[in-house]
C-alpha cells in the first residue's frame, strides 16, 4: 500500500482522512513523520502556501504529500483577509481576526464574501492541485459557538444560519475545504492501484 503524507499536525483531520484512503493508502500525519518544523507560509497565493508545504514534505522526506491553504476572501475588503486569514488581525487569534472584519465592514451593505480552499497533491512527484469554494455574506454580528475562525460571521448562500451556527456534519457537507477534499478523495480513489 502506498504511503501518503497529509501536512498537518491535526489529529482529527489525518483521522478522517484516514477512514476515506482506507485499503488504498497508508496516510501519515507531520507528526508521524517526525516533521515538527514550522513550515512557512510566504506565497502570495492559496495554491502558493499549499505548494510550499507539500513541496517542503516531499523534498526532506521523500513522501508523497498533500497540503491544503483556506482562507476567508471579502468582496467589499478587496478579498481581503485572504491569504492571511489566520493573522489578519497582527498575530494567530480567532476573536482578534473576527472583529477587525467586522470593524472594516461596519456600515457597508456590500456583504459578499467566501471561503476558498486550495490543496497541492504532489504524487510520484507529478503535482496536482484542488479548489472548493462556497459563497456567503458577512453577518453584521456573530452567532454561534460551533466551528472556528470566521465562522459565526459567515453565513453560506442558501442558508439562514452561520457555519458557527450548523453541526459539524451539516459543515462538513459544504464547507470549502469538504468540497476540496471530496476532489482530491476522488482523484486518489481513481489513482489507486
Amino acid at each position: 500500500m502506498s504511503r501518503l503524507v497529509f501536512a498537518t499536525h491535526n489529529q482529527y483531520k489525518t483521522k478522517e482522512v484516514r477512514a476515506m484512503l482506507e485499503g488504498r493508502y497508508e496516510v501519515l500525519n507531520l507528526t508521524d513523520i517526525g516533521c515538527d518544523t514550522e513550515i512557512p507560509e510566504t506565497a502570495d497565493t492559496f495554491a502558493g502556501n499549499a505548494e510550499l508545504k507539500s513541496s517542503y514534505v516531499t523534498e526532506n522526506f521523500h513522501l508523497d504529500c498533500f497540503a491544503d491553504d483556506s482562507g476567508l476572501e471579502v468582496e467589499a475588503l478587496n478579498n481581503e483577509p485572504g491569504i492571511f486569514s489566520a493573522r489578519y488581525a497582527g498575530e494567530r487569534g480567532d476573536a482578534a481576526n473576527l472583529a477587525l472584519v467586522l470593524q472594516k465592514m461596519e456600515g457597508l451593505s456590500h456583504r459578499k464574501a467566501r471561503f476558498r480552499t486550495v490543496i497541492s497533491l504532489i504524487l510520484n512527484n507529478e503535482r496536482f492541485l484542488f479548489e472548493g469554494l462556497i459563497n456567503g455574506t458577512i453577518r453584521e454580528t456573530a452567532a454561534g459557538t460551533n466551528g472556528f475562525g470566521y465562522d459565526p460571521i459567515f453565513q453560506p448562500d442558501g442558508y439562514d444560519i452561520t457555519f458557527a451556527e450548523m453541526d459539524l456534519s451539516q459543515k462538513n457537507e459544504i464547507s470549502h475545504r469538504a468540497l476540496a477534499m471530496q476532489k482530491l478523495i476522488a482523484f486518489l480513489k481513481s489513482r489507486a492501484v
